[in-house]
């Protein structure tokens, strides 16, 4: 009996030795979180293109029913690229994730499943006021939602982490909060300034933020 019990003693710390991240309690691995993001907002994207109709006619005529539903699309397909984008460099100086993490992640995926939900009754209702203020409700939140998910990933890295030194304070994110929030009333003034301030967020995110690109490069910091 003894001897058993030595032996699987000496078997459970080999395998704590092999495969540590099984057994560590604070310091998840990121991959599957990184891998069912990826999935969900690739089918964000499908769902959004399927709403675009084929036109019935061959004449160039009978594209123009649909042009403001392509515009739309390209305002909702570059918002949902630009998280994915800020997401894969987030994650790149992410070194573990915890249960938190996993559910401000999840609340992020809930706001941007509403995105083809929101560009389908704007394009259906012609850009009235009220769908255009609600598809400016869901950035807002989804702009929120990412801003959460990076407080809880902050909590549970070091403060001098790279981690904590690319996010910095955040400004361009809270200043694009603060032109939603103004974007949401102005809808019912005049329709074209909301999405006139939300195109002018977009262009903001389009260029690529090199922060995490500089840090990373001189940077080997680990969980």
């Amino acid at each position: 009996m003894a001897g058993d019990t030595d032996r699987s003693g000496t078997s459970g710390r080999s395998l704590r030795r092999i495969a540590p991240s099984i057994y560590s309690v604070g310091c998840m691995s990121k991959a599957r979180l990184e891998a069912f993001t990826d999935g969900v907002i690739a089918v964000i994207i499908t769902i959004m293109v399927l709403e675009m109709k084929v036109p019935h006619g061959v004449e160039p005529a009978a594209l123009a029913p649909i042009v403001p539903v392509f515009l739309s699309y390209v305002l909702s397909f570059v918002f949902v690229a630009i998280y994915w984008n800020n997401h894969h460099h987030l994650f790149h100086a992410v070194h573990h994730v915890t249960g938190g993490t996993l559910w401000a992640n999840m609340h992020l995926l809930f706001w941007l499943s509403l995105v083809p939900f929101v560009t389908g009754w704007m394009d259906e209702n012609h850009f009235a006021p009220l769908p255009v203020a609600i598809y400016g409700g869901v950035l807002l939140c989804a702009g929120a939602a990412y801003f959460i998910l990076t407080r809880v990933l902050l909590r549970s890295h070091a403060r001098g982490s790279l981690l904590s030194r690319a996010l910095g304070d955040d400004r361009k994110g809270k200043i694009s909060l603060v032109i939603y929030a103004a974007a949401i009333p102005l809808a019912f003034v005049r329709t074209w300034i909301s999405l006139a301030l939300y195109v002018a967020v977009a262009l903001t995110w389009f260029v690529p933020d090199r922060r995490f690109e500089r840090l990373l490069a001189g940077d080997d910091d680990t969980c």
